[in-house]
């Protein structure tokens, strides 16, 4: 156990001792999911999330449960044949092997489910990813983070940038919802008493608005 702990204290020394690479190293929060989250045309792609979740998928879900029931009538009704001896045992076997593969997706249909909304969200926000990744990937090159974290990784008063705010300015945003806006510091934010050069509206000023697609 001391072997362990010496071991804890000497990669944390390693980390956090203050020399020079330590004092370069850079420190950000970012969630690219959560962005694509708040970009403006994401309304439209949790609309049609609802639509296919409630047409499509529970449709499908329906069609499991019903042919569920005709194998399970269906296999009462040869189980009844094989004890008079005019229905094969292979018959019996075979459908009852079916009706286990169908209950399997009746019992794990919200795991199913959210697997297929996950691949439909992806293809109906493809273009909004690929948008907000341009801008991180440029924001990362240009400013040489070391450590990328996601929100909830680090304990409140960390000094950690906030890089919500940098990216949703480059993808000309001017609101961000309160719960993105807490996370850190603006770090392209001016000292206090001058303004910025560019004259850029920074969201982190706007009023905070709510997630698009939640109510």
């Amino acid at each position: 156990m001391k072997k362990v702990f010496f071991t804890l204290l000497t990669i944390a020394g390693m980390l956090f001792a203050g020399d020079k690479a330590s004092a370069q190293m850079k420190v950000a929060v970012f969630d690219l999911d959560a962005m694509v989250q708040v970009m403006p045309g994401y309304h439209t792609v949790d609309s049609l999330l609802r639509v296919y979740q409630q047409d499509s998928l529970t449709a499908e879900y329906q069609i499991y449960l019903s042919e569920y029931q005709r194998l399970d009538s269906t296999l009462k009704l040869d189980s009844a044949g094989l004890a008079k001896g005019t229905v094969a045992a292979s018959k019996i076997q075979f459908e009852n092997q079916q009706k286990q593969q169908v209950m399997a997706y009746l019992v794990n249909w919200n795991q199913y489910q959210q697997q297929k909304l996950q691949q439909k969200q992806g293809q109906l926000a493809q273009g909004l990813y690929e948008q907000v990744q341009a801008s991180y990937l440029k924001t990362l090159r240009a400013k040489g983070y070391t450590l990328i974290l996601k929100p909830g990784a680090y304990e409140f008063g960390s000094k950690v940038d906030n890089l919500f705010i940098t990216i949703a300015k480059d993808l000309k945003l001017t609101e961000l919802p309160q719960e993105l806006l807490v996370l850190g510091p603006d770090p392209d934010a001016p000292s206090q008493g001058s303004t910025p050069a560019n004259g850029a509206a920074n969201p982190a000023t706007k009023p905070a608005v709510p997630k698009p697609g939640s109510h």
